[in-house]
Formats: structure tokens, C-alpha cells, sequence
């Protein structure tokens, strides 16, 4: 397992069971949902240059579905058998938000 993997692991665990009011508390300058986001788009982008492919907007859903949706482009970048500099960013970026949450 790759420290990217090891890394969405850790975050997953420590949110997907939080209800709308945990979501909704600050973190930074910013909500613990938006900053989730933020990530999810973020990932969205490693992804699609993993891919070779245009970047598009991940569609903002709702708080609950933000575990979901990170899992989702986490799962997009391993498949793209990305490089390992670009494993390093990404696991980079998770470490991050989980040092703000």
C-alpha cells in the first residue's frame, strides 16, 4: 500500500462518520466540508493529469457524500498508475487537510 493510499485511509476513517454538524465546524478560515471539497477537487486534478485528461469540476454534493466522492477520485488516481512524484503531491495534499481537521 502506498503512503497516498495509507494517507486517504487515515482521513476516511476519521470523517465518514460525521453528521452535517461536525461537517459544518470551522477548520481554518474555511468549514471542514469546504475544505474536504477543496481536496476532492484537488485529487479530481491529480487525477486527471495521472490521465492525461482535461480537468473538470467535481460537482459539490452534499456533506455526507464527501467520503464517497473522495474515495471515488483516490481510487480514479491509483488507477491511473500515476508517477510516483505525483503519488507524493497527492498524499501531500490529504496530509494536509488532516493536519487542518
Amino acid at each position: 500500500m502506498s503512503e497516498f493510499e495509507v494517507s486517504v485511509q487515515r482521513l476516511l476513517t476519521q470523517v465518514r462518520h460525521w453528521e452535517e454538524p461536525r461537517w459544518a465546524a470551522p477548520a481554518g478560515a474555511r468549514t471542514r466540508s469546504d475544505l474536504v471539497y477543496g481536496l476532492v477537487q484537488r485529487l479530481a486534478e491529480l487525477g486527471a493529469e495521472a490521465e492525461g485528461q482535461t480537468v473538470h469540476q467535481v460537482p459539490r454534493l452534499h456533506d455526507l457524500v464527501l467520503p464517497d466522492q473522495l474515495r471515488v477520485v483516490a481510487d480514479d488516481i491509483l488507477a491511473a498508475e500515476p508517477s510516483e512524484d505525483l503519488l507524493v503531491r497527492a498524499a501531500a495534499a490529504v496530509d494536509e487537510v488532516r493536519r487542518v481537521l
